[in-house]
């Protein structure tokens, strides 16, 4: 699996370690990163959770603007993960190599984007506009994902992008206070489907778990063992060891 370790420029991620302050500490965790077994890095200025205070585009930009240079001098693939076109125009122009589309491109101006730069496209499903705003998926959440998908590649289509689209099942999101073993649930029967997310043809992405206990643990592994081309990790080398006892590296 090919690994976008985990840069936040946002003050309020729940994962505290991968929080940076400026472009020398994000330099340093990238490293890291990588020595990890990271193929890329992740980059965001924009908390998705419930306890993230939204911004203006112009304070993201801020925090993101001193680190892209020091992320790209490293020298591997970096995403923007972000789900304001302004801000994605801004990074993908001063050296980002990856769309990581957080609006799951619902809008027009991120389409725009998108055509704008030869990239890759992240196009996580979202129940939506935003990441803070989902809902809760059902009876079937899997079909539900595969009419997002559709709809999105359809839009896709209209700017000549199909190609370039990566899809990612969103479970990296969750409606706001959704109890954990509900989203377990919801993640363990996503991560058992992921095969049917491939009647696209596109390549797969997948937020990875990184909190250690035993059901993200057996999520992990689920997922590891789909197989899927991308995941977005805090802890590449849990992953590399997953991958080496299963016999997949």
């Amino acid at each position: 699996m090919w690994l976008f370790g985990v840069v936040n420029a946002s003050p309020d991620s729940l994962h505290e370690a991968s929080i940076v302050l400026g472009p020398d500490d994000a330099a340093e965790l990238a490293r890291e990163l990588v020595a990890l077994g990271a193929d890329g890095i992740d980059l965001g200025g924009q908390g998705s959770t419930d306890i993230a205070t939204v911004v203006d585009w112009e304070v993201e930009w801020a925090r993101l603007e001193p680190i892209i240079p020091a992320l790209a001098s490293i020298g591997v693939p970096m995403s923007v993960d972000t789900w304001k076109p302004e801000v994605a125009r801004r990074a993908l122009s001063a050296g980002a190599t990856v769309l990581n589309a957080a609006d799951g491109m619902q809008t027009d101006a991120m389409w725009e984007v998108a055509a704008d730069h030869e990239v890759p496209i992240v196009v996580p499903f979202l129940s939506g506009p935003d990441p803070r705003s989902m809902a809760l998926v059902g009876p079937d959440p899997v079909k539900t994902i595969l009419e997002f998908f559709d709809a999105r590649l359809r839009d896709a289509d209209r700017y000549g992008l199909r190609h370039r689209c990566i899809l990612d099942p969103g479970t990296g999101f969750a409606p706001p206070n959704w109890p954990w073993e509900q989203r377990y649930l919801y993640q363990k029967e996503v991560y058992t489907r992921l095969d049917e997310l491939r009647q696209f043809d596109r390549p797969l992405y997948v937020a990875l778990p990184w909190r250690r206990t035993e059901q993200r643990d057996e999520l992990l592994e689920i997922v590891v063992r789909a197989q899927p081309e991308y995941g977005r990790v805090h802890h590449p080398d849990r992953v590399r060891d997953i991958e080496r006892r299963l016999g997949l590296s």
